[in-house]
């Protein structure tokens, strides 16, 4: 009677040190999400200038950061949109890609403004109170040791205070896109 009770408490303790043991592989191996950094925003100065109802380009410099040592990422489609207030200015799609552990991409590219909303956008950045908001929907599988996760859907938001010369105003020149409240989801419907 006294051997069979060791050996069930023999048995649980395996037990426990085996969850433990996952438990923390689980934690060490667990991915985490992507940076997103926009570096840099410009107006080219022509577009400011000029007074008539014409298209205006946003050129845009987007860090891309996979701060996983041992996970690489492969991402579907990215939509990246900029919105003055709740009028969508531009919108651009960045094709599908596959990105290696611990690297970075820069995605240097341009939009064009709407022009619907490019004379009262025009006119809050000669004024110097203009404020631009990214939002980048994607979705993402991480590799880790051969095997693929399932899809991860990212909703980021970063908000862009642009100055009178059409870059990004303030101290910090390098905005980090951050996860979108609740709040901001109303706006984009």
């Amino acid at each position: 009677m006294c051997e069979v009770k060791n050996f069930y408490l023999w048995l649980l303790q395996i037990l426990a040190l085996l969850g433990i043991l996952a438990l923390c592989l689980w934690l060490i191996l667990r991915p985490k999400a992507p940076n997103y950094s926009i570096v840099d925003i410009t107006i080219p100065p022509g577009s400011l200038a000029s007074s008539e109802d014409q298209n205006a380009t946003i050129y845009y410099d987007l860090e891309i950061e996979n701060p996983n040592k041992d996970s690489s990422v492969y991402y579907d489609d990215l939509l990246f949109t900029f919105y003055y207030g709740q009028y969508t200015v531009g919108q651009k799609t960045i094709p599908s890609f596959h990105q290696g552990r611990s690297k970075t991409r820069q995605v240097v590219d341009y939009l064009e403004v709407k022009p619907s909303v490019w004379t009262s956008f025009r006119n809050a950045i000669s004024n110097g109170k203009a404020e631009l908001k990214a939002s980048l929907l994607t979705k993402v599988r991480y590799k880790t040791w051969g095997q693929r996760s399932k899809h991860h859907k990212l909703d980021l938001v970063g908000i862009l205070p642009i100055g009178s010369d059409g870059k990004i105003s303030g101290k910090k020149k390098r905005i980090k896109l951050r996860h979108s409240s609740r709040k901001w989801r109303k706006y984009k419907a």
